[in-house]
């Protein structure tokens, strides 16, 4: 009878022990996070995505994180999806840099270690020969808010020449280009870097007229909800990627020529340029 009774215990043992393996099996995993990585749409979607999806992947490679590259189809729907804290990582217009720090909460991780500065350009054949012919004249621009291309060109046309132009909104730098090429606006603000970027052919067949004075570049920063320790692996893998001939390969094409540690003070410095009043002008 003893022998009955244990091995009846054991039975209903084995019974609760698999019942108990079954219920953990049935569970669902929990999901490894996916964080989301935007960056400023410069370019048409196709030449953005081929610059920018590689060096997430090697970011996942370098981080054992996953990450999933998202955009806007203009600069300013970017610009409202940023200050409305949308993305856990974002490559930034430093303009936004400033105000976003503080709600909804961004921090700078990395940047260029070369400055930004923007352009104003025309077409080669064009008649304008020097900045005053531009008075009233049409500027294509990727966004109001494009800190070199648009708010501190605007700025310094308007306060070291008197000059004051009508913007155009083309949504890209890359629409941009083409709004001047095709004689769809009279001149153009984008910045070197993007020019840069452009086929050599472009590039021969613009003029540049002025550049704008240097300010700190576009950063990549996280939102503070990212942990604190996944955000310095983000930091830690962009400089280490740096670093390297095939990482230096592929920031190339941003173009980031080398990344260094940034910090969201180093873009309060844009609050004494004044550029507010040509958000809508």
């Amino acid at each position: 009878m003893r022998f009955l009774s244990s091995l009846c215990r054991h039975a209903r043992l084995c019974r609760w022990l698999m019942l108990g393996l079954l219920t953990m099996l049935a569970w669902p995993a929990q999901a490894e996070p996916v964080f989301s990585f935007s960056v400023a749409p410069q370019f048409e979607r196709r030449i953005l995505f081929g610059i920018w999806q590689p060096i997430v992947d090697e970011l996942e490679k370098r981080t054992g994180q996953r990450f999933e590259l998202v955009t806007s189809l203009s600069v300013g729907e970017y610009d409202a999806d940023v200050r409305r804290g949308a993305y856990d990582f974002v490559y930034a217009n430093p303009y936004l840099m400033e105000s976003i720090d503080e709600n909804p909460g961004y921090i700078a991780l990395v940047r260029d270690s070369q400055p930004l500065h923007g352009i104003l350009f025309v077409r080669q054949g064009s008649p304008v020969k020097r900045i005053e012919d531009l008075q009233g004249k049409s500027l294509a621009v990727p966004s109001m808010s494009a800190l070199g291309a648009s708010l501190l060109l605007r700025a310094e046309l308007d306060r070291q020449y008197g000059v004051k132009m009508v913007p155009l909104i083309a949504k890209t730098h890359s629409s941009v280009f083409l709004h001047v090429l095709n004689g769809l606006a009279d001149a153009g603000g984008s910045v070197q870097k993007a020019f840069a970027e452009q086929d050599p052919r472009a590039q021969g067949a613009l003029r540049i007229l002025h550049r704008t004075r240097n300010v700190p570049p576009h950063p990549i920063a996280a939102h503070r909800r990212v942990p604190e320790a996944i955000r310095e692996k983000v930091r830690q893998a962009f400089i280490a990627m740096s670093a390297s001939e095939e990482g230096r390969q592929l920031l190339a094409r941003v173009p980031m020529q080398q990344a260094v540690a940034a910090t969201s003070d180093e873009y309060h410095v844009i609050r004494g340029l004044k550029l507010e009043n040509y958000l809508s002008q």
